[in-house]
């Protein structure tokens, strides 16, 4: 749903259904796009997990390139 607001608009989406999933070992990637391209991303990992056994075999990359501005939230 888009929204104007002052003169912007506003999209919701839900991120309890996101546009992609990307599953690995240890822990998924779900990722929301919006019409503007903006593309947000909530991770999901298990106990256990960690780059560089989990992700780095599959982007060979040392880390993430991707661009992040990050908000966590742990839950036990």
């Amino acid at each position: 749903m888009t929204t104007p607001i002052g003169g912007a608009l506003m999209e919701k989406k839900s991120m309890n259904s996101p546009d992609e999933v990307r599953k690995f070992d240890k822990g998924r990637l779900e990722l929301t796009t919006f019409k503007n391209g903006t593309t947000i991303g909530r991770i999901i990992l298990e106990p256990g997990w960690s780059w560089d056994k989990y992700v780095k075999p599959i982007v060979k990359t040392n880390s993430c390139e991707a661009p992040h501005d990050t908000f966590a939230q742990w839950t036990l």
